[in-house]
Protein backbone atom coordinates (compact mmCIF):
# COMPACT_ATOMS: atom_id res chain seq x y z
CA UNK A 1 0.00 0.00 0.00
CA UNK A 2 1.53 3.69 -0.42
CA UNK A 3 1.84 6.17 2.28
CA UNK A 4 -1.46 8.03 1.31
CA UNK A 5 -3.29 5.29 1.56
CA UNK A 6 -2.38 4.18 5.23
CA UNK A 7 -3.01 7.32 6.20
CA UNK A 8 -6.27 7.73 4.53
CA UNK A 9 -7.26 4.29 6.72
CA UNK A 10 -5.66 5.87 10.07
CA UNK A 11 -7.98 9.21 8.81
CA UNK A 12 -10.89 6.52 8.91
CA UNK A 13 -10.05 4.97 11.85
CA UNK A 14 -9.78 8.10 13.82
CA UNK A 15 -13.39 9.41 12.69
CA UNK A 16 -14.31 5.78 13.76
CA UNK A 17 -13.12 6.55 17.22
CA UNK A 18 -14.98 9.55 16.89
CA UNK A 19 -18.50 8.02 16.39
CA UNK A 20 -17.54 5.23 19.49
CA UNK A 21 -17.79 2.42 16.12
CA UNK A 22 -15.22 0.09 16.83
CA UNK A 23 -16.46 -2.41 14.66
CA UNK A 24 -14.93 -0.11 11.82
CA UNK A 25 -11.97 -0.06 13.63
CA UNK A 26 -11.50 -3.43 14.42
CA UNK A 27 -12.24 -4.12 10.28
CA UNK A 28 -8.87 -2.43 9.88
CA UNK A 29 -6.82 -4.67 11.87
CA UNK A 30 -5.27 -7.77 11.48
CA UNK A 31 -6.41 -11.07 13.06
CA UNK A 32 -2.89 -10.83 15.03
CA UNK A 33 -2.48 -7.13 15.53
CA UNK A 34 -0.30 -6.18 18.32
CA UNK A 35 -1.36 -3.05 20.00
CA UNK A 36 -0.07 -1.52 23.25
CA UNK A 37 -0.48 1.68 25.01
CA UNK A 38 2.24 2.71 27.35
CA UNK A 39 3.33 -0.90 26.68
CA UNK A 40 6.12 -0.88 29.30
CA UNK A 41 3.69 0.12 32.40
CA UNK A 42 0.45 -2.64 32.84
CA UNK A 43 -0.62 -0.66 36.02
CA UNK A 44 -0.87 2.99 35.20
CA UNK A 45 -4.10 3.35 33.29
CA UNK A 46 -6.87 -0.22 32.52
CA UNK A 47 -5.94 0.07 28.95
CA UNK A 48 -2.07 0.45 29.61
CA UNK A 49 -0.20 -2.72 28.04
CA UNK A 50 0.22 -5.18 25.39
CA UNK A 51 -3.05 -6.28 23.71
CA UNK A 52 -2.96 -8.92 20.79
CA UNK A 53 -5.53 -9.70 18.15
CA UNK A 54 -8.83 -8.22 17.84
CA UNK A 55 -10.75 -9.36 21.18
CA UNK A 56 -7.99 -7.81 23.52
CA UNK A 57 -8.22 -4.73 21.39
CA UNK A 58 -12.01 -4.23 21.63
CA UNK A 59 -11.36 -4.68 25.39
CA UNK A 60 -8.94 -1.79 25.34
CA UNK A 61 -11.73 0.08 23.51
CA UNK A 62 -14.22 -0.80 26.39
CA UNK A 63 -11.50 0.22 29.22
CA UNK A 64 -11.29 3.52 27.51
CA UNK A 65 -14.22 4.39 27.27
CA UNK A 66 -15.70 3.38 30.59
CA UNK A 67 -13.24 5.06 32.38
CA UNK A 68 -13.09 8.06 30.15
CA UNK A 69 -15.41 10.46 28.34
CA UNK A 70 -13.56 12.28 25.22
CA UNK A 71 -13.90 16.05 25.23
CA UNK A 72 -11.33 16.29 22.02
CA UNK A 73 -9.72 14.04 19.60
CA UNK A 74 -7.75 16.03 16.83
CA UNK A 75 -5.19 15.01 14.64
CA UNK A 76 -2.51 17.28 14.43
CA UNK A 77 -0.12 15.96 11.85
CA UNK A 78 0.74 12.64 9.97
CA UNK A 79 3.95 11.13 8.71
CA UNK A 80 4.04 7.68 6.54
CA UNK A 81 6.22 5.59 4.49
CA UNK A 82 4.95 2.37 2.48
CA UNK A 83 4.77 0.67 5.94
CA UNK A 84 4.31 2.84 8.60
CA UNK A 85 2.04 5.67 9.76
CA UNK A 86 3.59 8.22 12.67
CA UNK A 87 0.14 10.65 14.19
CA UNK A 88 0.19 12.97 16.56
CA UNK A 89 -3.27 13.38 17.94
CA UNK A 90 -4.29 16.52 20.59
CA UNK A 91 -6.45 15.09 22.92
CA UNK A 92 -8.58 16.52 25.80
CA UNK A 93 -10.88 13.61 28.07
CA UNK A 94 -12.10 13.52 31.53
CA UNK A 95 -12.34 10.97 33.93
CA UNK A 96 -15.49 9.61 34.61
CA UNK A 97 -15.30 8.65 38.17
CA UNK A 98 -13.61 11.97 39.42
CA UNK A 99 -14.57 14.61 36.59
CA UNK A 100 -10.96 15.28 36.51
CA UNK A 101 -9.49 16.29 32.85
CA UNK A 102 -6.42 16.25 30.91
CA UNK A 103 -5.00 17.78 28.17
CA UNK A 104 -2.13 16.41 26.14
CA UNK A 105 -0.66 15.23 22.71
CA UNK A 106 -0.81 11.15 21.97
CA UNK A 107 1.95 10.21 19.76
CA UNK A 108 0.96 6.76 17.32
CA UNK A 109 2.98 4.53 15.27
CA UNK A 110 1.16 2.18 12.84
CA UNK A 111 2.68 -0.89 10.84
CA UNK A 112 0.46 -1.81 7.98
CA UNK A 113 1.08 -5.33 6.10
CA UNK A 114 -1.49 -6.02 2.71
CA UNK A 115 -3.43 -3.02 3.67
CA UNK A 116 -4.50 -4.00 7.74
CA UNK A 117 -2.71 -2.41 10.84
CA UNK A 118 -0.52 -5.31 12.29
CA UNK A 119 1.57 -3.13 14.65
CA UNK A 120 0.55 -0.31 17.18
CA UNK A 121 2.32 1.79 20.09
CA UNK A 122 0.96 4.79 21.60
CA UNK A 123 2.19 6.88 23.91
CA UNK A 124 0.79 9.64 26.24
CA UNK A 125 1.41 12.04 29.19
CA UNK A 126 1.48 9.63 32.02
CA UNK A 127 2.17 12.13 34.75
CA UNK A 128 -1.45 13.29 33.53
CA UNK A 129 -3.36 10.34 33.30
CA UNK A 130 -1.64 7.46 36.35
CA UNK A 131 -3.33 9.88 39.20
CA UNK A 132 -6.46 9.96 37.54
CA UNK A 133 -6.46 6.08 38.70
CA UNK A 134 -4.14 6.09 41.78
CA UNK A 135 -4.64 8.91 44.25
Amino acid sequence: MSADTNVATIKSVYEAFGRGDVPTILDALSDDVDRAAEAASTGGAPWYGVRTGKAEVRAFFEEFGSSMEVDEFTPVTFTANDTDVMAVVRLKARHRASGKSVAMDLHHWFTFRDGLIVHYRGTEDTAQVVPLFHT
